[in-house]
């Protein structure tokens, strides 16, 4: 059998090398000639594309302003998918080239196992690195495009009407009153409580009978009564009379201020000094009950049903039961470890649940006057911030852990959905028909969730409307149909939204 001299294989590998890399060259120019042609297909079509368009847009009942920024959007989802099919088209030829390259190299290791392994492994490599590479330009493309028509679609459906601003300190807590008149009421960390005109944003009355700040403000179900708590260790009931002004007509802000979302506001915008409060505004300087027993700061209260009795949650890790005619203590909450941040009752049942800095919500049981059970939950990993109930038989529970859990009163032993954010969440409230969650947040975002854990919308933020700090509360107002949604936060203001709450799901 004949013998191949040295020369001779010589002379065949680089034959075989050229050879190979003939065909790669052949390749790279038939993929620049898809892709020169790929664009001029293109820019050919573009023009009769946009001829379409501008007669769809003759025939479309759409607002002027509305169709073209969504030809706008859908121009831009174009582009992105043109520029990306390109790219596509070269990572592959990148990839073959590489192929080629390191099969041509693996000839040398003939009969070498180990070698061929390693070849393989390190072609393997690479090609993932490349799909990679395509996996997150696609990805932040889109994200990019997707997130843009999500916040046009929200500020049609989510817009600020009315700002109150009066406050000389951040806001912790604000509701709304369940009685005629409707009005607004705020707690503030400058000591005060102030009742608000939703219509109008005019301060209508301020209680000043606290010694420190006031964390809190729930009304009375059927009276004219509020119920606020203080870092001054006590909480107060004090009655209120108030009458609405004419109502002036609302001016629409977002057509005035076209916003841009996520332009951060700085510090230095707003003015150094504390703003000045309301003149004209009456107020009131001496509760009409006071209850005192906490050795702590009290962050929460609120009304049982009935309103015969209130509860009270404090940083002495402990939540008290009081009778609202006598001012006695009923019972002593005790069991968290440490501070409680939060207390709500259920709207038709003796249930109370509090929330503690121990990562656990406690739900205590008061419709068997002989027994009161209490069940503690453990499904968070950090500070539940709050815990509310819901018209049926759910409670929701936020935290600083970034998470919002939905349970079910009837099988509480594992959340029925979680809603996972990217920043600490305050004191949520659920709308009582379409059960829709506000979160708060200390990024200053505010965003809307149903019960599955959907995201529905996110409120407008910009430099020019929004929270500017951390936001610290929402409460729901359906009723209203100037407002519907308030917010409060640490920029001294609390704001009023409409949401087009048929709109809002409609796009779910």
């Amino acid at each position: 059998m004949p013998v191949e001299s040295g020369s001779s294989a010589a002379a065949r590998q680089a034959k075989q090398k050229r050879k190979s890399h003939s065909l790669s060259i052949r390749r790279t120019n038939s993929t620049e000639q898809d892709r020169s042609g790929l664009q001029r297909d293109l820019l050919e079509g573009q023009s009769s594309d946009n001829l379409e368009s501008f007669m769809r847009m003759e025939d479309s009942k759409l607002p002027l302003s509305l169709r073209s920024n969504l030809l706008d959007l859908f121009s831009q989802i174009e582009r992105e998918f043109e520029n990306l099919y390109i790219e596509n088209l070269e990572l592959r030829r990148e990839i073959e080239t590489l192929n080629d390259r390191l099969a041509a190299e693996g000839q040398t290791f003939e009969g070498a196992d180990l070698a061929k392994g390693a070849l393989k492994t390190k072609a393997s490599h690479s090609t993932s690195q490349l799909s990679q590479k395509l996996k997150t330009t696609y990805k932040a493309s889109t994200s990019k495009i997707v997130s843009s028509f999500k916040a046009t679609t929200s500020r049609a459906v989510c817009q600020l009407v009315r700002e109150y601003v009066g406050h000389r300190d951040g806001i912790w807590d604000l509701g709304v009153t369940r009685t005629q008149p409707v009005v607004l009421g705020t707690a503030s960390a400058d000591h005060s409580a102030m009742l608000w005109s939703i219509e109008t944003g005019k301060c209508l009355l301020k209680y000043m009978g606290h010694q420190g700040s006031v964390n809190s403000i729930k009304f009375h179900p059927t009276e004219q009564m509020a119920l606020t708590a203080s870092g001054d260790q006590t909480a107060h009931i004090w009655r209120y009379m108030v009458q609405l002004p004419t109502p002036q007509p609302v001016a629409d802000i977002s057509q005035q201020m076209p916003c841009e979302d996520d332009v951060d506001f700085s510090d230095k915008d707003e003015a150094d000094g504390e703003a000045e409060g309301p003149n004209d505004c009456p107020s009131i300087r001496v509760a009409t009950t006071t209850l005192r027993s906490h050795q702590g700061v009290v962050i929460a209260a609120d009304w049982l049903v009935g309103g015969k009795q209130v509860v009270t949650a404090s940083w002495d890790r402990a939540a008290n039961l009081y009778d609202v005619e006598t001012s006695e203590l009923v019972h002593s909450l005790t069991g968290h470890d440490q501070e409680l941040t939060h207390c709500c009752t259920h709207p038709t049942q003796r249930l109370v649940v509090t929330s503690s800095r121990d990562t656990t919500f406690r739900l205590w049981d008061f419709r068997d006057p002989s027994i009161h059970s209490v069940n503690v939950f453990q499904g968070h990993t950090d500070t539940v911030t709050s815990a509310v109930f819901t018209v049926g038989d759910n409670v929701v529970s936020g935290s600083d852990d970034r998470t919002v859990k939905v349970w079910d009163l009837k099988n509480m032993r594992s959340p029925i959905a979680t809603i996972r954010t990217d920043s600490a969440v305050n004191r949520i409230s659920v709308s009582v028909n379409q059960k829709i969650i506000a979160l708060p947040h200390d990024n200053r975002q505010v965003r809307l969730f149903d019960m599955s854990g959907v995201r529905l919308a996110r409120l407008p933020r910009s430099n020019r409307q929004g929270h500017r700090r951390m936001v610290c509360c929402s409460a729901w107002c359906e009723d209203n149909t100037t407002c519907n949604l308030f917010t409060c936060g640490f920029d001294r203001q609390a704001i009023g939204w409409n949401i087009n709450i048929p709109a809002l799901l409609q796009e779910k």
